[in-house]
């Protein structure tokens, strides 16, 4: 199985690029620099692909030449950028630049539309294609959160993801819509997973918890697909 992972220098990326794949898989990270340290599972191939989605015309270019020989089965994209001041107390819509949303759209969005348009020929060539596409409990109703931008970008994923669905359910396209709440990203999956469980104080997913989500996603047959999962922490009393 050949897995792309988009966003996968860092946090949750970075442990998608450590825990997932078995003997034989290929994971394919795309980031905008390769990171220093990456340790994947044993016999699974790691490959990097360098490109910066906030200028998504030439990243999609450069991914879809990179992936023109091997093909891919899976595109995880985990890309998603927030407004500067976002989850803090004083966040004001209105203090937000022009300039800062109008990119955040062009990654959250944009590049998600673009990337997939380009890679869906490629996916749809497996027998098992599958997407999943990194949300936000901020893209579902009632978030209970006041960040514009950010969650219109994590709605739309799930527009994305309802659309797609309709239009390739005949060619066996799984797409899955992961909405996230808080995560720990201070620990990866180097750090036990009953200490990294711990902080935050019941506040924070683990990054272990993710993983292992989406690990059973990947394990299931073609014939069945997660449509939406939704894993708050379990002290976040919105949800």
């Amino acid at each position: 199985m050949r897995v792309l992972v988009v966003g996968a220098s860092k946090g949750l990326g970075k442990a998608f690029m450590e825990g997932l794949g078995k003997p034989g898989d290929t994971l394919i990270g795309v980031a905008r620099s390769r990171p220093e340290r990456v340790v994947a599972s044993k016999d699974v191939e790691v490959q990097w692909i360098a490109a910066d989605l906030a200028q998504p015309a030439a990243a999609v270019e450069a991914i879809a030449q990179a992936l023109a020989g091997g093909g891919v089965d899976t595109l995880i994209y985990n890309l998603g950028l927030w407004e500067a001041e976002a989850f803090a107390e004083h966040y004001s819509f209105l203090a937000d630049r022009d300039a800062e949303l109008q990119g955040m759209v062009d990654c959250n969005i944009t590049a998600t539309i673009l990337l997939i348009k380009r890679l869906l020929p490629m996916l749809l060539e497996s027998e098992k294609p599958r997407i999943l596409l990194t949300g936000s409990t901020s893209g579902l109703p009632q978030s209970g959160r006041p960040e514009v931008t950010f969650a219109a970008s994590k709605f739309a994923l799930r527009g994305i993801a309802e659309a797609l669905r309709e239009g390739y359910r005949e060619q066996g396209l799984g797409v899955t819509c992961l909405n996230l709440g808080y995560l720990n990203t201070e620990d990866g999956l180097d750090v036990p997973v009953a200490e990294a469980a711990a902080r935050g104080e019941g506040g924070l997913i683990p990054l272990h918890d993710v993983v292992l989500m989406v690990r059973t996603m990947l394990e299931l047959s073609a014939a069945s697909y997660v449509r939406e999962l939704t894993l708050p922490a379990i002290a976040d009393e919105r949800f």
